[in-house]
């Protein structure tokens, strides 16, 4: 969808315009215009320069000689004395003889040149860009120097913009918004029946999941103007400055209608209201908030406004916002599920050249849990990777190695491990792999690496789901959690000694434990009581605990409890199969790579240490 932009000289053209106008009229026309000085001298002076030949120009007039300098740049006059070789010794000298010598202006003219006419100039380029500005700033009523004017991007009509066969993966957002195409194309037949469309229409889901691409397919798929501003855009540091952009915004609308206007990030603006802190709720931001309830009220749907907006923290939002006749419909944007995935990788696919063989299922299932800007990412990696690698296409290899990039970073190819480190690193992600595979109702093992990531990782174990997985039982938490905890454990009973590379798996295996009894309602001691609350539910999804300090104590107890369990599980599994984890640690520490089929076969063949 094309942006359509104002054919508007920059200002400071004319500040440039208007500074060279004056410093021409102030180097040639007024110094010119201006009362010559003229410096009285004695008759010895005279003499001396009329010897050395340094009188230009020379006025004899009754009792008083006037005369200047060999360039003419300075003027000069002396009395007349009794000197009979006078003109001789003028004409010695090469003077030139003149009838008059103009030194000054008439006191009016000086006056004009030097008050009146500098001062209209100024008066006139002043009123010319003040009248730019305000043309700028969206008229007479609009605030110095635009600071009223909303700014919001303006989009015209396209049909060759973005469509709704260009979002994948969010089915049930578009059947929603397809209502909304259906009444701007068709409002008689809703106001046949006496339906009135809804004024807003909020979406809400975490970041990368296509809110905005789906703002923008709605207005392509309509065909009508696209007003999109981002919520911060709001804020100034004037107070009244946002309330009047959110004024300017729904003016604009108006005018333009049937339109649609998207907020971009509209808990900026919209965040609950506190209460009459901080100066009674008199702050910018709520008076912009303000402003944009009034304007959702006032105007008319039935014009055909359609107001979209978007948001990752919907739970911030001012419930008068939320209401009934603002935004009526809350559209769920959330991550895509396996086919979604699938979906989302093709359409973006087909902007690169791709081998045929690619089997984006086996992508999608690897990429688990990614957003649609992730996995756009991860197809725009896997081109760069083949350009790298001298291919002229995106072959599976550069899709799979992508996902890796994406989830652990690029490959750390300057850090290099002492053998001591890189067997240690072996075993710990050896451990995890089969205490995965030694468990039922685990994720397989897709591969196991050792080769250091920027991500800060020395290595990791990749498991991937055989199916979409929407619950997990409290088995399949243990057995998840008795995972995590198989590195260290391996690095215990190889070495008998553990190592800091198990910071990352105490921090996940710690916040499984808790939610499984602050959230989870699994524990027999709680049982289904809610000891948490998530908030940011988009944004990470980070928990508050909601219990007193002697209840907290307990949940920790617990926790504890449950990861110890756990890891004494996981090593009970590697000693019980020792041959096998220095068999395959082995393996892995030559290899530094191997994938999910090596290691089953290695796992399930007969032990060369039995």
């Amino acid at each position: 969808m094309e942006e359509m932009k104002p054919n508007k000289k920059p200002i400071i053209w004319y500040w440039i315009i208007a500074i060279i106008v004056f410093l021409l009229l102030n180097s040639f026309l007024f110094p010119k215009l201006s009362q010559k000085k003229v410096e009285e001298v004695g008759y010895d002076v005279f003499m001396e320069m009329a010897e050395e030949k340094q009188i230009g120009s020379v006025e004899i007039d009754g009792n008083q000689i006037t005369f200047t300098n060999k360039d003419e740049s300075e003027y000069f006059k002396t009395g007349i004395l009794d000197d009979p070789q006078l003109v001789e010794r003028l004409y010695k000298s090469d003077a030139e003889f003149k009838k008059e010598i103009a030194t000054t202006v008439s006191p009016v003219s000086y006056f004009l040149m030097s008050y009146i006419i500098p001062i209209l100039l100024a008066v006139f380029i002043f009123r010319l860009f003040m009248k730019k500005i305000g043309n700028r700033g969206g008229g007479a009523n609009s605030m110095m120097f635009g600071m009223g004017k909303s700014n919001a991007k303006v989009y015209v009509k396209s049909t060759s913009g973005i469509k709704f066969k260009d979002v994948a993966g969010e089915e049930e957002a578009k059947d929603l918004l397809t209502e909304i195409v259906d009444y701007l194309h068709k409002p008689e037949k809703y106001a046949e029946i006496g339906a009135s469309m809804p004024k807003g229409a909020l979406l809400v889901g975490p970041p990368g999941t296509g809110k905005t691409l789906l703002a923008k397919a709605v207005a392509g798929e309509a065909n009508v103007p696209f007003f999109s501003i981002s919520g911060s855009e709001f804020v100034e540091m004037f107070v009244g400055m946002g309330a009047a952009k959110v004024r300017d915004l729904f003016k604009q609308a108006n005018e333009k209608a049937p339109c649609i206007v998207f907020i971009d990030e509209i808990d900026a603006i919209g965040k609950k209201r506190d209460a009459g802190q901080y100066g009674g709720g008199n702050d910018e931001r709520e008076q912009t908030l303000n402003q944009l309830l009034t304007e959702m009220d006032g105007f008319d749907g039935s014009k055909g406004v359609v107001i979209l907006a978007a948001t990752n923290r919907p739970e911030a939002l001012d419930p008068a916002l939320l209401r009934p006749g603002r935004f009526d419909r809350r559209i769920p944007v959330e991550l895509p599920d396996l086919q979604g995935r699938i979906d989302i990788l093709k359409v973006h696919a087909q902007k690169i050249k791709i081998a045929p063989n690619v089997d984006f299922s086996a992508i999608a299932r690897t990429a688990s849990g990614a957003s649609g800007a992730e996995l756009a990412n991860i197809v725009n990696e896997a081109a760069l990777r083949a350009v790298r690698m001298g291919r002229k296409s995106a072959t599976q290899e550069d899709m799979l190695e992508s996902v890796e990039v994406v989830i652990a970073g690029y490959q750390k190819k300057n850090r290099v491990l002492s053998n001591k480190e890189k067997l240690t690193v072996a075993y710990h992600e050896v451990g995890h792999a089969m205490v995965a595979a030694l468990q039922t109702q685990s994720a397989p093992v897709q591969k196991i690496t050792i080769i250091p990531r920027t991500s800060g990782a020395l290595g990791y174990t990749m498991q991937v789901d055989e199916a979409e997985r929407f619950l997990m039982t409290k088995t399949e938490i243990e057995n998840k959690i008795s995972t995590i905890t198989g590195g260290r454990a391996a690095e215990e009973l190889v070495f008998n000694e553990i190592t800091t590379g198990a910071a990352n798996d105490i921090e996940q295996a710690t916040k499984m434990a808790r939610a499984m009894i602050s959230r989870y309602g699994m524990s027999e001691e709680f049982g289904m009581i809610a000891l948490e609350t998530s908030n940011s539910q988009y944004l990470g999804g980070d928990s508050s605990l909601t219990c007193s300090f002697e209840t907290q104590s307990k949940i920790d107890q617990k926790a504890v409890s449950i990861i110890q369990t756990q890891y004494e599980r996981a090593k009970d599994l590697l000693k019980a199969n020792i041959s096998k984890l220095h068999e395959i640690a082995k393996y892995l520490y030559d290899n530094e790579t191997i994938t999910g089929e090596e290691f089953m076969q290695i796992l399930n063949a007969p032990s060369e240490y039995a």
